[in-house]
């Protein structure tokens, strides 16, 4: 024990600094533990309890439900017409239980034209709770590109008035591309573009494809175009503003443009398609007398299904409904139009530099001799007279009295160039559109794979 003692004195005499340090550290510790359990409130179950007892008042409701029962509201419904509607029919559907309302629609003559003519007419209502017609509005598109129709069916007190209203289109651009897999239009059907603007797009480049004999499974185009909507509904398609196609690999571009300077001097239309570095695509000759149709025998020999031998077949014949419309091909002076041998009933147009153009088996004739006509102009209607197995067109292109084939001729036939002067807001223009076409044309791409 002595020897013990004796030890630990030697060592705290040795090294007391060591030692003092030791002891400081083992205090802190010691310290520090003690204040992180140390509680910072007093026990909750030495806290003493009151008891409060309130009454609540409900809130007065039956005035509330009272006000509920009261109000009153008008409710929006929209209906499609169809063939087969009467008055009673179309505000049944609409959820209307009115009869005064019923009874004027079959008197009144603008209320009338709701149930006259084709079927498909949307229709808007608007409603008491209670079911009767405060207001009802139909819209309509005319051949004004700017401005639609509307009808306004509304309750005045226990009658009702009529009107008929113009009214200006909002206008909206629509982005659309697709692939060819069988034929232009079963291609815009699966994307959703209206026929008016795939019939606008083959106008735009009949000049440099030919859509009867060129399209290739696999070839793609997209479209920007206006559409024109009437108190926010579509109803009617308005002009391809840029598109693109691409034909057997071969890349074609057009823009609307406003050639500001050709207008001026009365030199050109309001408004032309172009192509991307300023080349007009409205040339001397349409590719086709038709919008878009099938050709049944092209310009090469065949077996003529009448006379049943194998003949040259100096012209190009479209396979047409009997009354599709027929147009010019280009500016000229009718020559003859009237009836002709197997030609039925033809009209034959003179154009500059010996050149006749000759529209026969028509079903109808819209001009006389003499009469001067203007490219895409409407001439007749497609038919069967004459030496004719069935309603189509027969198309000639003479040059001084000689047939050549047409769809040649028409992509050969020389365009107007941009003036300088409208060049630099062209091209302003042309750039923007050209970024459009290829962001429509890779989202084309990515859908088709």
């Amino acid at each position: 024990m002595q020897l013990g003692k004796q030890s630990l004195l030697d060592t705290l005499t040795r090294h007391p600094k060591r030692i003092a340090g030791s002891l400081a550290v083992l205090l802190l510790g010691t310290g520090v533990t003690a204040f992180g359990v140390a509680p910072l409130a007093p026990d909750a179950s030495d806290l003493p309890v009151h008891e409060i007892v309130e009454v609540v008042q409900a809130l007065p409701g039956q005035s509330q439900v009272d006000a509920l029962l009261d109000h009153q509201f008008n409710l929006y419904r929209t209906e499609v017409t169809r063939s087969s509607d009467t008055a009673e029919t179309l505000l049944r559907r609409l959820n209307i239980d009115d009869a005064e309302a019923a009874a004027f629609m079959r008197i009144d003559g603008n209320a009338r034209s709701l149930l006259i003519g084709r079927a498909g007419k949307t229709v808007t209502a608007e409603t008491t709770d209670d079911q009767r017609l405060l207001k009802l509005s139909m819209r309509w598109a005319t051949e004004d590109d700017t401005q639609f129709k509307r009808l306004v069916i509304a309750r005045n007190g226990k009658a009702f008035t009529s009107r008929i209203e113009s009214a200006p289109y909002s206008i909206s651009t629509r982005m659309a591309s697709g692939n060819i897999k069988s034929s232009l239009f079963a291609a815009t059907d699966d994307a959703n573009i209206p026929d008016a603007v795939a019939t606008q797009m083959v106008t735009i480049f009949s000049g440099d494809i030919d859509f009867q004999r060129s399209l290739r499974k696999g070839d793609r185009f997209s479209v920007f175009y206006e559409t024109l909507e009437a108190d926010g509904e579509s109803i009617k398609t308005g002009k391809v503003l840029s598109t693109e196609f691409v034909n057997n690999g071969k890349t074609f571009q057009a823009m609307w443009f406003n050639d500001s300077a050709q207008v001026a001097n009365n030199k050109g239309p309001k408004g032309a398609y172009y192509s991307l570095d300023g080349q007009s695509l409205r040339k001397a000759y349409l590719a086709s007398p038709v919008a878009f149709s099938r050709i049944s025998s092209g310009f090469k020999m065949r077996f003529h299904p009448i006379l049943q031998t194998w003949r040259n077949h100096l012209g190009v014949d479209y396979a047409s409904p009997t009354g599709t419309p027929v147009r010019s091909i280009g500016d000229g002076v009718v020559d003859f139009a009237g009836v002709q041998n197997g030609f039925g009933n033809v009209i034959y147009i003179n154009h500059k530099a010996g050149h006749t153009t000759v529209y026969a088996h028509l079903s109808r004739i819209n001009v006389k001799r003499g009469e001067r006509i203007s490219q895409g102009q409407n001439i007749g209607a497609v038919g069967s007279t004459g030496w004719a197995t069935g309603p189509h067109l027969h198309f000639e292109f003479r040059v001084n009295g000689h047939q050549k084939d047409p769809i040649l001729l028409a992509q050969q036939s020389e365009s107007i160039p941009l003036s300088a002067k409208s060049m630099p807001a062209f091209k302003q223009l042309a750039g923007m559109m050209r970024q459009q076409l290829q962001v429509a044309n890779s989202i084309g791409q990515s859908r088709a794979e």
